[in-house]
């Protein structure tokens, strides 16, 4: 016997209608069973469980919208599709906002509805999977998902395992590159969510407009371009964690709004007249110096005191460079797997060295980016230090900012030399800062200065 599609409990209190569908789904590969009442249904959930509900929304006592409450009470990852009559769309679209995976209208053509629960079915079984694998991971790989045995990497797992089994938000700060989203990961596979949704979000990926939408969802029509409701990743990651990746990017209006989810628990999609109740963990993280931000006006004071209840700082590379040869390991050994003419490749202790004195402004990411390339290009087996001192010389020539060709006044040349440092470090203020000894402020200030 074929293996089924999966369960799904079919509610309508037309039964004839309920039984056409069943029947219809049994013979197209799932195990389905008819209810004629929201009250009946949510019995036969609780005595069996199912990989789906298909449930009408308008029955007498207990409708759709009970149906979609208890069944993601009982099951928060159970997907739940809404039948309901051409007229009554909007409360279709405000089920979805409670967490629906999606609706149809009556009449419909069953094929439609068989591969919108195919659909709905095999994303809910990825999840799964996804959870199982990164518990594997996470088994495998005691301590952390940071690789090193610097007291700086040892004090930041000993933080990650503390926070993990909390609720309250934690603040993730480090360079570009540190490993911000690894800590994240690991808080969120530590904690008694680890079963649920991780949802991660660039802050700084996407223009305001797309942002805010991603992040609350909207309503179909809502604005230019909106052609079908969006949950958002808020609704997504209910009962989960949210990573809000760089969140010292977030524009202004938008770093309001999410105040006003964490203060409440509720989300409003774009167009729509309700709120909808979250239950999210949220984790951030930022290269930026917020203290410096919130002086300047860029940053939200009281988003920060929300924000920061943990602090996480990940030391730079340059900080912890005994875990260089840990790192090469690691990823000589990943590696081996990825590439298959990088089996037995190894650096010599020369090689080691130069690598250990690199200052690495772009960190582990960096670290991580030319061990790959060296597996992928090298002819030999073995890394000598004449191939490490020809890639950091690629990576440091400098265009002598500060030695134009043509003479100019010394103000000019400062400034060159101040963007040449900001490019060398990726943009980050704090950092460059600290390089030409000069407070941060003086940096913003200078921006705003050639924007006006």
């Amino acid at each position: 016997m074929d293996k089924s599609k999966g369960r799904v409990l079919v509610i309508d209190d037309a039964l004839e209608m309920a039984t056409a569908v069943v029947e219809y789904l049994r013979r197209h590969g799932f195990e389905a069973e008819a209810f004629d009442s929201g009250q009946a249904g949510i019995a036969g959930f609780r005595a069996r469980p199912a990989d789906a509900v298909l449930t009408d929304l308008r029955m007498k006592g207990t409708d759709g919208m009970d149906v979609l409450r208890a069944a993601r009470e009982l099951e928060p990852e159970i997907p739940v599709v809404i039948m309901t009559a051409f007229g009554a769309v909007e409360s279709a679209v405000e089920a979805i906002q409670r967490g629906a995976y999606h609706y149809v209208t009556k009449p419909f053509k069953l094929d439609v509805v068989r591969v919108l629960l195919e659909r709905a079915i095999g994303e809910r079984s990825v999840r799964a999977e996804n959870v199982a694998l990164r518990r594997a991971v996470r088994e495998a790989i005691p301590g952390g998902s940071l690789v090193g045995r610097s007291a700086g990497i040892r004090a930041v797992n000993e933080l990650c395992r503390r926070v993990a089994g909390a609720t309250t938000p934690v603040l993730v700060l480090g360079e570009t590159g540190t490993g911000k989203e690894l800590v994240a990961r690991d808080i969120h596979a530590d904690g008694p969510r680890r079963d649920a949704a991780f949802v991660a979000v660039n802050c700084a990926a996407l223009p305001e407009s797309l942002l805010e939408s991603e992040l609350f969802g909207h309503v179909r029509g809502s604005f230019t371009g909106a052609t079908q409701t969006r949950r958002g990743l808020f609704v997504e990651a209910n009962g989960g964690t949210l990573f809000l990746d760089e969140i010292g990017d977030m524009p202004l209006a938008l770093q309001a709004k999410l105040l006003r989810v964490l203060e409440t628990g509720e989300v409003r999609s774009l167009g729509s007249d309700g709120a909808q109740k979250t239950d999210v963990r949220i984790i951030a993280a930022t290269h930026r110096d917020l203290v410096s931000d919130i002086r300047s006006g860029r940053f939200r004071q009281d988003l920060y005191f929300r924000l920061n209840v943990v602090p996480i700082r990940i030391p730079p590379l340059r900080e912890r460079a005994d875990d260089v040869p840990l790192l090469l390991e690691h990823f000589l050994r990943r590696g081996a797997q990825r590439f298959s003419q990088a089996t037995s490749i190894t650096f010599t202790p020369e090689a080691v060295a130069l690598l250990v004195r690199y200052a690495w402004p772009g960190n582990v990411r960096q670290l991580e980016n030319a061990v790959d390339r060296w597996l992928i290009t090298s002819e030999g087996r073995e890394i000598a230090a004449a191939d490490v001192r020809a890639l950091i010389a690629e990576w440091d020539t400098p265009e002598h900012p500060a030695l134009p060709a043509e003479m100019l006044p010394l103000h000019a040349v400062e400034e060159r030399y101040i963007a040449w440092v900001l490019d060398r470090v990726g943009g980050n203020k704090t950092r460059a800062a600290e390089i030409l000894q000069i407070d941060p402020s003086t940096l913003y200030r200078r921006g705003r200065q050639r924007k006006s």
